[in-house]
């Protein structure tokens, strides 16, 4: 038996049986294995978030770990269930563009559409391939099985179109890419890009009819009620509210627009 470590990421949630039976097949595979939770919480149906949490949290797990994840809205189509093999990291899940940014941040070697049954549980439902395809594969990865002993290598998979922030004039227009626990607002423009635009000149920060002109180090400088923008743990513009929700404060969703003007 090897310790191997395997992550879950789903949207089921805790309240159903869902995630126990996912792990319960792993551990009747490899009981040694070490299971961690990254989050079953992914809004239902929602891969492009799905495929940010993964991204988020991956690359901080030893090399070898397998990242099993399901946010599959289409379970029961012809959609293919995948491994992804990168350069430190195994993924198994379907194959709907869950992976699309894991697979821009750890290079890719090998992609095995799953289709050796021998690995699957006997009885495989059209609606729960959590339980009956992706976990029987991960706990018989966690034991040492080659990849391809899984199927067959195919050179293409589904990416999903994450949009990026664009230049425009003497802006830059992002949007809000994910919403957090804590009602922060996380945009998809990155540290370098942020910086590469303004180049030291001054700025205003635009999002829900507010304007912010300042970047803070943490969220401890920002005062009550009043939304700051800081670069979070992620590497990505955030609006925060010190002890308190900016979703909430600037009635921002996500998908809306957050634009960084140079100032005067």
């Amino acid at each position: 038996m090897r310790n191997s470590i395997i992550t879950l990421l789903t949207d089921f949630g805790t309240r159903d049986h869902y995630v126990a039976s996912m792990k319960g097949v792993i551990l009747q595979i490899n009981p040694k294995c070490t299971l961690v939770d990254i989050s079953h919480q992914v809004i239902s149906h929602d891969i492009k978030e799905g495929a940010f949490l993964l991204s988020s949290a991956y690359s901080y797990f030893p090399k070898g770990t397998i990242h099993l994840s399901v946010v599959d809205p289409e379970v029961g189509s012809p959609r293919k269930p995948i491994l992804l093999v990168t350069m430190n990291y195994f993924f198994v899940g379907p194959d709907n563009g869950l992976f699309t940014l894991v697979a821009l941040r750890d290079k890719v070697k090998q992609v095995v559409a799953l289709t050796y049954k021998k690995y699957f549980l006997p009885q495989v439902s059209t609606t729960f391939h959590g339980r009956d395809i992706f976990a029987p594969v991960a706990g018989h990865l966690s034991l040492g099985k080659n990849p391809r002993a899984f199927g067959k290598e195919v050179d293409s998979w589904v990416e999903l179109d994450f949009r990026k922030p664009k230049p425009e004039g003497g802006k830059l227009v992002g949007e809000i890419f994910h919403i957090d626990a804590f009602g922060n607002l996380i945009s998809n423009i990155d540290e370098q890009q942020f910086f590469n635009f303004t180049k030291a000149r001054s700025f205003i920060i635009r999002v829900g009819g507010r304007a912010i002109q300042r970047l803070k180090k943490g969220y401890c400088e920002g005062k009550k009620n009043e939304p700051m923008a800081l670069f979070g743990s992620g590497g990505f513009l955030e609006i925060s509210v010190r002890e308190g929700n900016a979703q909430k404060i600037l009635k921002v969703k996500k998908d809306d627009q957050i634009i960084v003007q140079i100032g005067k």
